[in-house]
């Protein structure tokens, strides 16, 4: 689950889009997919550990198949700034997202809009979390209690976290979020995008 950085005026449930971002993309022709299929966003992760971690040559041939209009999202995790802002001058990304202990005057100082990771678990507040953040990684593949959500938060709410063509119905059901972030949930392999996966899901 993240939570954006800046507020955001909330439709009724009835008139909301939820928007939908298709993340850990490893290869341009994944990207395309997604894109033809109606994702909202695509997510390029600069984290060295992961699996679906992209150079930025690879990120800017992704890139390079991301049409106007849909959102190109770099994903880092306790990266330098010097490494962020190299990615950024390399990679036309529009979106930041932090999935680490960053700060709140860290996340700001790229100047860019960005979003920012919640571990979600008992006994977090998700209100004060809004408003200073606290640790949390995320992107593992497994969901949570989704009721641990308050209904009406400060940020609009991206829910992640195991989220698969199987329960991200349900899920938009019970949190309404202002959009869903998958990539486990839509694989072949770890990187690899299977494009029916990602169909029934974005269904």
């Amino acid at each position: 689950m993240a939570v954006s950085s800046r507020l955001s005026i909330r439709l009724p449930s009835s008139l909301q889009r939820i928007r939908i971002k298709i993340c850990g993309i490893t290869r341009p022709e994944d990207a395309r997919a997604a894109v033809d299929l109606g994702a909202d966003a695509i997510g390029l992760v600069f984290y060295a550990p992961s699996p679906r971690c992209v150079s930025v040559e690879q990120a800017w041939e992704i890139a390079r198949v991301v049409p106007p209009f849909v959102t190109l999202v770099g994903l880092f995790v306790n990266e330098s700034k010097l490494t962020v802002r190299r990615v950024m001058e390399a990679v036309p990304v529009q979106l930041l997202q932090f999935h680490g202990e960053e700060e709140e005057s860290f996340c700001r100082s790229f100047h860019a809009p960005y979003i920012k990771a919640a571990r979600v678990r008992t006994g977090l507040d998700l209100v004060k979390y809004a408003e200073a953040f606290v640790e949390g990684y995320g992107g593992g593949g497994k969901s949570f209690d989704w009721s641990l959500i308050p209904p009406h938060l400060p940020l609009p709410v991206i829910l992640s976290g195991g989220l698969d063509p199987g329960n991200v119905a349900e899920a938009v059901r019970t949190v309404h979020p202002w959009a869903v972030d998958v990539s486990s949930g839509v694989e072949a392999a770890k990187g690899i995008k299977d494009a029916g996966k990602m169909a029934a899901f974005i269904s």
